[in-house]
């Protein structure tokens, strides 16, 4: 696939060298060219740098791969206000809390990823990549990791039959598991848990520890 990435930070690199890796073309488009040319150099292969509005340009996917106070500006520079994202899988990780505690920003009922869908008009978002840390994907997968019971299962939801299709694929193809949970309207509670996740490590607790195991099959209605 041709794939954008905003953004150059621990995740732009962590997935983009996955993805390099995997065979895609990966242009990265961030609000530094420096910082874009040197991660771009970095990922090396099929990897390059551009500006955000080129880097967005006929692409089968783009990773929105910033923080959330960056979000709306680096939005704009890749013209997605102006529609350059329609039609276009766009990919948002992002975790809209407050350093630390884990307390979503957003306002009650709202989602970053409804607010990241209203700033690039026609672009279909998909949350996913948020609750791991960039780390995750700087480790190679294991052959048939997207069959691989121990591989992380990354929890996506989104509006667009094929947009999602397109991040699965992409989901697999750095060794995690996709599991669709459902439409847009789902983001904010997958935004909770990350705030609850990472609420809990900066409390000193492990999240795992927290989270009832649960066989698959057991839970009935």
């Amino acid at each position: 696939m041709r794939i954008g990435i905003l953004g150059t930070g621990a995740l732009a690199e962590g997935l983009g060298r996955a993805w390099v890796q995997a065979g895609h073309e990966v242009v990265i488009g961030g609000r530094s060219r420096a910082k874009a040319d040197a991660l771009a150099e970095r990922l090396g292969a099929t990897a390059r740098a551009a500006a955000p509005r080129a880097a967005v340009a006929e692409r089968d996917a783009v990773l929105l791969a910033v923080l959330w106070t960056g979000v709306e500006d680096v939005l704009r520079s890749a013209g997605a206000n102006e529609g350059t994202l329609a039609g276009v899988p766009l990919i948002d990780p992002t975790n809209a809390v407050e350093h630390g505690v884990g307390v979503l920003l957003t306002e009650q009922g709202d989602s970053a990823a409804a607010r990241i869908a209203a700033a690039a008009p026609g672009a279909q978002v998909v949350k996913a990549f948020h609750l791991y840390p960039a780390a995750q994907w700087a480790r190679p997968p294991a052959d048939g990791a997207g069959a691989d019971t121990s591989a992380p299962t990354v929890a996506i939801c989104g509006d667009d039959e094929a947009a999602l299709r397109v991040v699965s694929d992409l989901v697999r193809d750095v060794g995690g598991v996709p599991a669709t949970l459902g439409t847009l309207v789902r983001a904010r509670q997958l935004e909770e848990v990350a705030g609850f996740v990472i609420g809990l490590a900066f409390a000193g607790f492990d999240p795992a520890s927290a989270i009832p195991r649960v066989p698959t099959g057991t839970v009935s209605a």
